[in-house]
């Protein structure tokens, strides 16, 4: 059987370098054939799956520069059945690519937020007063700069011999330990794994609102290793929150914790147990 397998598009994105290793470890471990289907954005990814156009999703979910990705974590939430199959992380190294011939000749870099923003120091250094136009993938930027001399692009140093445009500086992201977990996206439901992801809203934005919804996780001893807000985008101050348990949803008392949780919220969406497994670059 093919495994479609859906990720942020055009070639060359860190998405794609993500589901090609995930591709392969599933080739290599399950003698799976796969097919990749780049997709404009990462919310048209997740729908693809949830529309069953594909079986697969690989999205950026957290990097530990920038942290959340925040299209990601409000998709999920407006999408009801999407589960969690596994994690995936990645380093990630940027380099600027261009046509021209040196730094001084450079007016205008394109990149994608996150790159741009991972990348914020060095550009203020090097680059202080070009202008900074963000695009919807690292690729889509290399195509922006294909042709115009005084500009640069934010991405992949795989992304230089794909589209054919020199790489002027090499390893320009501010840390070096630069890395991204990606959440490999399915219908099929997800309970074995070390690690559990929920999202949930509260009834009322009221004193020991969240307070309470926390103490369960403490007093059942289950360690969260990611707590992350997001507002509501119905009122102003309403949020919801996104935590990452060290527990699965196999294990009873994870179980018992969750039957615990759910009256202390508005709306629980659990999105499923998965492991984290360390990938690079194929």
């Amino acid at each position: 059987m093919t495994i479609a397998i859906a990720h942020l598009g055009p070639t060359g994105t860190n998405a794609e370098t993500a589901a090609l290793a995930y591709a392969s470890w599933l080739t290599n471990k399950k003698g799976q054939e796969f097919l990749l289907y780049p997709y404009p954005s990462i919310a048209q990814t997740l729908r693809s799956v949830d529309r069953q156009e594909v079986d697969l999703a690989v999205v950026p979910v957290e990097n530990s520069t920038e942290g959340s990705v925040a299209i990601t974590l409000d998709t999920l939430w407006e999408l009801d059945r999407l589960q969690i199959q596994q994690e995936l992380v990645l380093r990630i190294s940027h380099a600027l690519l261009s046509h021209s011939k040196s730094l001084s000749e450079i007016k205008t870099v394109y990149s994608h937020p996150q790159a741009l923003a991972q990348c914020q120091k060095w550009l203020e250094g090097f680059l202080p007063s070009v202008q900074l136009i963000p695009t919807n993938s690292t690729t889509e930027a290399v195509q922006q700069v294909s042709q115009d001399p005084q500009a640069g692009a934010i991405a992949a140093p795989r992304a230089s011999k794909l589209y054919d445009v020199p790489i002027l500086a090499v390893d320009i992201n501010d840390y070096p330990d630069n890395c991204t977990r990606f959440w490999v996206m399915g219908l099929a439901p997800s309970t074995s794994g070390n690690r559990t992801s929920v999202a949930f809203s509260v009834p009322a934005n009221v004193p020991g609102a969240l307070v309470k919804p926390l103490q369960v996780f403490a007093q059942r001893g289950i360690n969260l290793s990611r707590i992350e807000s997001r507002p509501t985008k119905r009122s102003l101050g309403e949020y919801l929150f996104f935590l990452d348990l060290e527990a699965s949803a196999t294990e009873t008392s994870t179980q018992e914790t969750l039957a615990e949780l759910s009256p202390h919220t508005e709306v629980l969406k659990i999105f499923g147990s998965y492991d984290v497994l360390p990938i690079s670059t194929p």
